[in-house]
């Protein structure tokens, strides 16, 4: 049984009512966290493609991305879970941050992967992954919907926090 149905999500993973990329975030995320995530992206087999500006290189380990310098080149890390759904993360101490892009998670099979992603991460981390419209600011995040550790899977969270 999947975590969430579509008919259940449909309106919350509308493009047009939240954005078509939507914030998903773990809060309180340590270096370890971070290098974590990179080992379950490659674990996973997951497509990936690591990026210093525009120059992409191998991926390094966590620490060596968090500590460069503030004035070095914007980091992104492109994910692809599955070939024609990518995931952008944006490696910064304090927090996993990265975007889905809802047009690419329509419908039952989209939320499967949507679900996987985020109780993969939520797992490894032992950490709720949410996600939240990307018209909402840093300051006021209202997750609409994440992994639970004590649920073990993705919940609705529209309205809870």
């Amino acid at each position: 049984m999947p975590d969430l149905q579509w008919d259940d999500v449909e309106e919350l993973l509308d493009p047009n009512r939240i954005g078509s990329l939507p914030d998903v975030y773990v809060q309180e995320a340590s270096v370890e966290d971070w290098q974590a995530v990179f080992d379950l992206i490659r674990a996973q087999g997951w497509a990936w493609e690591y990026y210093e500006g525009d120059r992409k290189r191998e991926l390094p380990a966590a620490v060596d991305v968090l500590s460069r310098p503030d004035d070095a080149d914007c980091v992104t890390l492109r994910v692809w879970p599955v070939s024609n759904v990518r995931m952008i993360f944006r490696p910064w101490l304090g927090e996993i941050d990265f975007d889905v892009d809802l047009r690419e998670l329509q419908g039952q099979a989209g939320v499967d992967i949507l679900c996987d992603v985020l109780c993969a991460i939520g797992r490894r981390l032992g950490k709720p992954v949410l996600m939240c419209s990307e018209f909402d600011s840093f300051d006021s995040r209202s997750p609409v919907l994440g992994f639970d550790p004590a649920a073990d899977r993705v919940v609705l969270m529209a309205g809870r926090i």
